[in-house]
């Protein structure tokens, strides 16, 4: 393996993790899952890491890898989660603690988040993430005009589970 590309890896799943943090603890329930799908989402990204190929940011670029990687493994969630080994990668990646006090807080509004389709799962996260809808259009393959309509709908659908 080239080592450049491995430090570069590295350095930029070091730089953007909370992503992957932030996107398992959507779609997991326990720490012991969060933990399993930060472990396929990383091999996923490094698996697809040599194609990035810099025309979108690489949070942009991670984002997407990592949506659609927990979607496809929530929707095989009575399968067994197959992981590639680490043996011959010669770099350690330092994973962070995840701390999640600050975002008891938003428990209320995650949970009603995940009785949400995946894709408007995915759109809610985006959003909540700040990213415009141009980004968002791109990370989740849709029009910017088909985000906007989503999000309005999706806003309207969680007002009223969120105030009765």
């Amino acid at each position: 393996m080239n080592k450049e590309l491995e430090h570069n890896f590295v350095t930029l799943l070091e730089e953007n993790q909370n992503i992957v943090h932030k996107i398992c603890r959507l779609y997991t329930n326990d720490s012991d899952s969060h933990n399993d799908l930060f472990q396929e989402v990383t091999i996923q990204l490094w698996k697809a890491f040599p194609k990035f190929r810099g025309d979108s940011k690489f949070s942009t670029w991670m984002y997407r890898v990592a949506l659609n990687t927990a979607i496809t493994l929530y929707r095989k969630s009575k399968r067994s989660v197959q992981t590639q080994d680490f043996e011959g990668v010669s770099f350690k990646i330092k994973a962070e603690e995840y701390d999640d006090t600050v975002e008891v807080h938003l428990k209320l509004m995650y949970d009603a988040v995940k009785d949400l389709n995946d894709i408007d799962k995915a759109l809610v996260f985006l959003y909540l993430e700040d990213k415009n809808y141009r980004e968002i259009s791109e990370t989740l393959g849709i029009t910017e005009v088909n985000a906007r309509v989503k999000m309005n709908r999706i806003k309207e659908k969680l007002r009223k589970i969120l105030n009765p």
